[in-house]
This record gives structure tokens, sequence and C-alpha cells, in this order.
């Protein structure tokens, strides 16, 4: 049996209503992930239309061009045979949510519309949105024809719930959700979640990085498991820097660390890692298994799909490594 999965983090400039530029990027970041053998890849928040649209998420035409974004991806061959797992806003029964779309082989998946949302400092996201209330409940979406059309589908899951591949098992997180005190991945972990994915539009603030590092490897060193972030980066036509510093963390330790100033439009962050190793590190916390066993179970999304190679001794593990963070002055002098 396969233990090896192979998952990917982008860090993309995404621009507000950029759509064509936006897909572009999308569809490299997600070829780059395939050449690198990631079987999952996940991006920035709201990464279709770009993080800051501010009041043009009210217009229809915001969200209409993201479903034809959304389907420009269903149909491309570079999206074929890996899970996706992009951003963007949508309507469901007149209320706006900033959501997650998962998709494999022209097929939605699910999607996770966000819990907590940002609104404090320079965010203002219950303008835009409002949060998902109903935790772990699920509803049907009904597709829009442009998608429809494309995926053979009429309506998809909408709400709080996991992916159970054939050999794992994934949750969502969405930026805030990660540093709010009840995160999801909490009760996500106990009730089996062994990757955990973010998709952040999170800004630069001087030491910033520390406490997002700091926040991905305590969120799996009490309850074992791997954790993916992205994030945006660039200026977004805002007046807010997005740093980048996507990260892969296993079991409290950083695996892969991105670049947190880069110039580059599009970066990929591929590791690979043992499931095992989450496995054998969870049996050993006696205190996180007695509260595994009263956990309220997620609903669970079946994908017939794996993450893990056929080969595993064929595939060379990541292994932890020291997070190499920039002094305040390094950080003024890349701005």
């Amino acid at each position: 049996m396969g233990r090896a999965v192979s998952v990917a983090a982008c860090a993309l400039n995404q621009w507000a209503l950029d759509f064509e530029g936006n897909a572009e990027r999308i569809l490299r970041s997600i070829s780059i992930a395939k050449s690198k053998g990631a079987r999952y890849r996940l991006g920035p928040e709201l990464e279709i239309c770009g993080y800051g649209c501010a009041d043009h998420y009210y217009e229809s035409d915001t969200l209409l061009h993201s479903f034809q974004v959304l389907a420009k991806l269903l149909e491309s061959p570079a999206t074929q045979d890996i899970i996706c797992d992009v951003g963007m806003p949508l309507l469901h029964r007149n209320v706006r949510y900033n959501c997650r779309v998962i998709f494999l082989n022209k097929k939605i998946l699910l999607i996770r519309p966000k819990i907590s949302l940002a609104n404090a400092g320079n965010y203002r996201e219950l303008r835009w949105f409002t949060p998902w209330n109903k935790a772990r409940h699920v509803e049907e979406y009904l597709l829009p024809r442009v998608i429809q059309e494309v995926t053979g589908q009429d309506t998809v899951p909408f709400g709080d719930a996991v992916l159970a591949t054939k050999d794992t098992c994934l949750g969502t997180e969405i930026c805030e959700e990660l540093w709010a005190p009840n995160s999801p991945h909490i009760e996500m972990g106990l009730d089996g979640v062994e990757i955990f994915t973010n998709s952040s539009g999170s800004h630069h603030v001087l030491r910033k990085a520390h406490t997002r590092v700091d926040l991905v490897n305590s969120a799996t060193a009490k309850n074992g498991g791997i954790y993916i972030l992205s994030n945006q980066k660039g200026c977004d036509g805002d007046r807010l820097y997005y740093d980048g510093c996507a990260m892969i963390s296993m079991n409290g330790e950083t695996v892969a660390q991105g670049s947190q100033f880069s110039l580059d439009d599009v970066e990929v962050l591929v590791a690979t890692l043992d499931l095992e190793d989450v496995r054998s590190y969870r049996a050993e916390i006696s205190s996180r298994n007695l509260a595994a066993s009263k956990v309220n179970p997620f609903p669970r999304i079946k994908v017939n799909f794996t993450l893990s190679c056929s080969d595993d001794l064929a595939v060379p593990f990541c292994v932890p490594i020291q997070w190499r963070h920039h002094s305040p002055e390094e950080e003024i002098c890349k701005l």
C-alpha cells in the first residue's frame, strides 16, 4: 500500500479583476506542480478574481467571470489527474461566500465556504462576505449553466465537509481560520483528517512571518498531520503587499519553505511525505486519541483517487528543515 504523498503549495502574484492573467498563472502553477509529481495543488485565497476586489465583489460580473475562469480550468488538460483547489467568490441562496472550489478530472468534489472572516486591521471581509455558520453541514449547490456544460453535474456539495480519498483524508481551512482560537483543524484532526490545507491572502507586516510559521507548526505539533499553506504575493492592485511564504509542515516541523519576497509571478512548493509518519506520531499521543474517540464526525466526500505513489521506495521523502527568518532590517530592505 502506498504511503508517500506529494502535495503542492503555490504563491501567486494575482491581480484584482485580471481574470485572464490570473487564469494563466493558476494553470502554470498546476502544470509545474504536476511536473514535480504532485497529486494535490493548493492556491491562494480568492485567486481566480484576486483578493483585493473590494466593492467589485458586489457586482454580478465578478461572479460571472470567476465562473468563466473556473470553466476554463476544468476543461484544461493541465488539471487532469490532480486534485485542484482554487479560490473564488460564490453566491449561494443569495448569500455571498468566500469559497474554495475543489475539483478533479472535470468534476467538482466540494465547495467549501469560509467559516471565520478577517474583519480587523486592514481586512473588511464582513463587508462583502458572510461566514458559513453551519458546522459540519452540507447542502446542494446548483451550478450555473457554464459549469454544468463542462462537468455534467447539476448540483455539488457545498458546506463544511472533508475529502476522503482512497488513502487519506483532507480538510480545508481558509486564511483567518488558522488564526482563530477554535481553528477547524483541531477537530478535523481528531476526526482523522491527515492533511490540512490553508489558502491565504495574508499581507506583510514586520515579523508576521514568525507568527504564521509558528501557527502552522503548532497546528500539527499537538495533533499530528501535514499542513499546507499557500499565500498571495505582490500588491494585487490594493495598498497592501502580500509576501508569499508558502510552506508545508508535518508533525510540528517545517519540511518546505517558500520565499518571502520573490518577484516571480508563480512559485510552486512541492513536498513528498510519508503518511505513516503522521499515523505513528498520533498513535503515541494518548490524550489526543481519547479526545478523538469522542469527536463529532465531519461529513466525508468520497473521492475515487489516491494521493500516494505506487512505489514508495522510489520516492525520496522530505525531511524537517530550520525556517530561515529575515531580520526586520532585511524585511524592510526587500520590500
